[in-house]
């Protein structure tokens, strides 16, 4: 089988490395150094016009955006249950995907990336300020996801098996630390996290990635 995924290390395509790492199967990971520029690089805008990250190249077709790139990971590797096959909760991990995808991750990008979206410093301070509270906010709703999965007994977010919504949990809380959201304000999530963080598979993405998880100032 024929894998490439391109990733940027702590970006959100942590998400289908570790569902690649976890799959078993052989891939090649493409390191893209964003602070280089290297996403604007022709050669990159000649595989992902958008310049984003990740993108996922199988038998030589290329697939973007996490929600697109997760199905199609499922669908080839459905062994690997990376989500479940029952509709009803099979749509509402969708939901939650798509929830962390277009909603709680875009509202980091105001708080890491406020250039992107005023090019008037005072702004931007406005930008950040407003939504670290925002994100914080986001990640207490994050927290009672992880409470109500623990009430049912569950190991992981969408049941037994860990899921694309466990592997996103850790990003986007290890972004929160960024912000500045010391993880003991939700505690709960953290341990979760912390969790997530001694899957073997994740384990190695973490360290193909050099990612540290609390990356507080004090940590």
């Amino acid at each position: 089988m024929s894998l490439k995924l391109y990733f940027a290390p702590g970006a959100c395509s942590f998400v289908p490395h570790v569902l690649l790492e976890m799959s078993g199967t052989a891939f090649e990971p493409n390191m893209v150094k964003l602070h280089k520029g290297e996403q604007n690089s022709e050669d990159y805008k000649a595989i992902n016009p958008r310049g984003q990250v990740p993108v996922l190249v199988h038998k030589g077709q290329v697939v973007t955006q996490i929600v697109a790139i997760v199905l199609h990971l499922d669908q080839i590797f459905p062994d690997a249950h990376f989500l479940p096959t029952e509709p009803i909760a099979r749509a509402q991990a969708l939901s939650t995907l798509a929830w962390m995808n277009n909603t709680v991750h875009p509202t980091f990008t105001h708080i890491f990336m406020p250039q992107k979206f005023s090019d008037q410093p005072d702004v931007q301070a406005a930008l950040k300020t407003y939504n670290t509270q925002v994100f914080r906010g986001m990640l207490g709703e994050l927290q009672s996801l992880v409470q109500a999965a623990a009430a049912q007994g569950q190991s992981w977010l969408t049941g037994e098996h860990f899921s694309p919504l466990d592997a996103y949990s850790l990003t986007l809380t290890r972004w929160g630390t960024l912000a500045g959201i010391a993880p003991e304000v939700h505690p709960e999530l953290w341990s979760f996290v912390q969790k997530v963080a001694t899957v073997p598979a994740v384990a190695r993405v973490m360290a193909r990635e050099r990612l540290q998880l609390n990356m507080s100032p004090a940590a």
